[in-house]
Order: structure tokens, then sequence, then C-alpha cells
């Protein structure tokens, strides 16, 4: 019979497993991760106007966007270290493919800085701009999983 106490002292034991495990994860990986929930975050909200599924908000658009425009200008050439690959660790959906092709990689990086730009103008403006610059982000971001992530 399994005991409160019992429970208690197995949950605490586990913990620090647990906790070393993710300890364990390379720093560079678990930043894109958060990197792309936050975009996948922003992109939700401007999506959800855009198809209907919630109200448009011009002051909620605009700050999402703006979001978005700053999340592709943060730097993260740096998270993407050779040997941070799925095929060299876990964690990560990033194919090889990025690193034997830096040079088309880094300009999807720069479609989606421009389609980010092209959001943050429009977004605040109306629903009619938002929509309109909905699909060349999402095709931005999409182009890229398509060639160099893993799907699910």
């Amino acid at each position: 019979m399994v005991t409160k106490l019992t429970l208690a002292a197995a949950i605490c034991l586990a913990l620090p497993v647990m906790a070393h495990a993710e300890e364990q994860q390379d720093p560079n990986i678990k930043a894109r991760i958060a990197l792309m929930d936050l975009y996948a975050y922003n992109i939700g909200v401007l999506g959800g106007m855009a198809q209907g599924r919630m109200p448009y908000d011009a002051e909620l658009a605009a700050s999402a966007a703006t979001s978005l425009y700053h999340l592709a200008r943060s730097g993260s050439a740096r998270m993407w270290p050779e040997g941070t690959d799925n095929f060299s660790v876990e964690g990560t959906r990033a194919l090889p493919a990025i690193w034997d092709n830096m040079a088309d990689f880094a300009a999807r990086a720069a479609a989606l800085r421009d389609a980010t730009e092209t959001m943050m103008n429009a977004a605040g403006t109306d629903l009619a701009s938002l929509q309109a610059a909905i699909g060349p982000l999402g095709a931005a971001c999409g182009g890229c999983h398509e060639a160099y992530r893993q799907p699910q």
C-alpha cells in the first residue's frame, strides 16, 4: 500500500533526476524552442483575428505584430551552432539540412524579418490589412519549417 509519505518521498527523489535531465539539454536548443513558442503565441493571435476565430482588436494586433518584429531581430543566429540537429542530439526537430545550406537558411530568416515588418505596419491598421499580411508571414514561417524542421 502506498502511503502519502511514500509517495512524497518518491516525488522528492525523482525531482533532482528530472531537473538534471532538463539541465542537460543544450541551452541553444532550449532558447530556440522558447523563441519558436513566442513566435507561435503571437502568430496565433494574428491568425485568430485574420480567420475570424477572435474579434479584431487593433491594439492587440499591433502588440503581437510588434513582438514578432522584435523576435525576428533578436540575434537568434547564435542559437544554431553545428551539432545541434535532430540527428546529433535529442530534443530538437532541426534537420541537418540547416547546416548543409546555411545560406538558404539565412535567406529564409531574412524573409521572416521582412514579413514581420510588413505585419507590424499592417496589423494595427485594420482587419483587411492584417489579413493581407498574414499570408506572407505564414509562408515565411512555413517555408523554413518545410525545408528545415522534422515533421511531428
